[in-house]
């Protein structure tokens, strides 16, 4: 016998749990299916957790430089089960939230493994018994999961996919990141911060290769500096795990090859939808390498079917999910939400130094067809950033010439992810140079340098 709702949600991570309560809001009753923890990756292996060690990376560094700012600490150490424990008691903390939340808003949780068994129903299986969940709507949220390297599966011993690397059992000595992108610079960011020698590599020509061109300079020059070694346009073969390490063959694009040994591998080569196994074959859905073809509202090609999140494709981002969520409810509850477009979706890494960027950069304006002007201010001339003695970093926007549009910004430096926001409401409002120009910014503060930015664009920076 089944049970009736007005909509059933498969995957509850950010995505999938936003989803279920504004869809409470809006007088549905709701069922979200979730086959490990409320939150999903996002909450209980990616995004939270690893700031949870970032930021214990972060503070071991301001430990070992306190002379800096006229402190002492002698004997700085760390316990890495108790650096793990912490990660994974914010993780428990927020997973125990999203409960309470999934209550308030009388959402019904069902717990187990979910399989459309027709386009608006799921069939639950927990153990040895079955639940079939009916529905007028189904949201597929079933999230992503890390790629292996070809022929070589992590087995959480020497070689780590993400997942592993926040449940270290032990410190590695000599650490290769293979992939460069959020997750491997946030990764090798950690463990150099925390003492292991980091070899980053990357098959493209430069580090954090979606950024701005500046950006991935600035990082490159800056994570050296710090005692990383980043190789760029390369590529890792015959990774062979053994007892004590990982041999691993890098060659560069001039054809040398090198072998050298590591005690651990991380791989962050990308991530794979979770699209299998679900029930979308046998009811025809379209999909598109790898990932459920949707149109802005997230509506599948068969109807009642919906689909949000990372199974849709780029970008890969916990707060594009929940928006994506929330449009789609707000769809099939007959209101008119704005179709869903990435364009204004920010993107963050928060490593030492923080990334965070938003809209085209300067190289994808251009080839766009936009004439452009481009404004840039340095953290050594800001104040703030100087008295926080983090003078590194810049703040960068890209305009239109012609009609003042923002189309882009792009900043590298601390606690830019904070800043980044600024500019994605301004994009949304559809803000020119003139209103940036003409917003007051406090003193002091790092917000300041986006101002500065902006009147650098227009030859008009007051600081530096």
């Amino acid at each position: 016998m089944s049970e009736t709702f007005d909509l059933a949600i498969l995957g509850s991570g950010p995505g999938g749990y936003v989803a279920a309560i504004r869809a409470s809001q809006l007088g549905m009753k709701v069922v979200i299916v979730e086959r490990e923890r409320l939150g999903g990756i996002c909450l209980n292996w990616g995004c939270i957790p690893t700031k949870a060690l970032l930021r214990t990376s972060e503070i071991y560094h301001y430990m070992q430089h306190a002379d800096a700012y006229g402190l002492s600490v002698t004997g700085a150490s760390f316990d890495l089960a108790k650096v793990v424990e912490r990660s994974r008691k914010v993780a428990g903390q927020l997973n125990a939230g999203v409960k309470g939340l999934m209550k308030k808003n009388k959402v019904t949780v069902v717990e187990g493994e979910g399989r459309l068994t027709g386009a608006t129903q799921i069939t639950v299986k927990t153990g040895d018994t079955e639940r079939v969940l009916d529905a007028k709507n189904v949201i597929v949220a079933t999230g992503a999961r890390a790629r292996d390297l070809p022929g070589l599966a992590a087995d959480g011993k020497r070689v780590w996919t993400y997942r592993h690397a926040m449940v270290p059992p032990e410190m590695p000595t000599k650490l290769l990141v293979i992939g460069s992108g959020a997750i491997g610079i946030e990764f090798a960011s950690f463990y150099s911060d925390m003492g292991a020698k980091v070899t980053v590599v990357e098959m493209l020509d430069r580090v954090l290769p979606v950024e701005d061109a500046d950006v991935s300079a600035h990082m490159h020059k800056t994570l050296t500096k710090q005692g990383m070694t980043l190789i760029t346009s390369a590529k890792v073969s015959d990774v062979k795990p053994g007892a004590d390490g990982v041999t691993a063959t890098i060659t560069t694009a001039d054809g040398k090859a090198a072998t050298d040994t590591y005690s651990h591998v991380v791989v962050a080569i990308g991530i794979i939808a979770n699209i299998e196994n679900i029930g979308l074959e046998a009811l025809g859905v379209k999909a598109d390498r790898g990932h459920i073809l949707v149109d802005p509202y997230g509506m599948t090609n068969v109807p009642g079917l919906w689909a949000i999140g990372d199974v849709t494709g780029a970008p890969w981002l916990a707060h594009k999910a929940s928006h994506e969520g929330i449009v789609a409810v707000e769809k099939i509850a007959g209101l008119n939400p704005h179709p869903f477009t990435t364009g204004n979706i920010p993107g963050c890494t928060y490593s030492r130094p923080q990334v965070a960027s938003v809209g085209l950069t300067e190289a994808a304006a251009k080839a766009a067809g936009h004439e452009v002007k481009v404004g840039k201010f340095p953290f050594i001339g800001n104040g703030k950033a100087i008295a926080l003695g983090e003078a590194d970093g810049f703040v960068k926007t890209v305009f239109d010439a012609k009609t003042g549009e923002l189309l882009g910004a792009h900043m590298i430096g601390a606690e830019v992810t904070e800043l980044i926001q600024g500019y994605v409401i301004a994009r949304e409002l559809e803000t020119t140079e003139a209103e940036l120009q003409e917003t007051v910014f406090p003193h002091p503060t790092l917000s300041e340098m986006m101002n500065e930015s902006v009147l650098d664009a227009y030859g008009r920076a007051l600081h530096y």
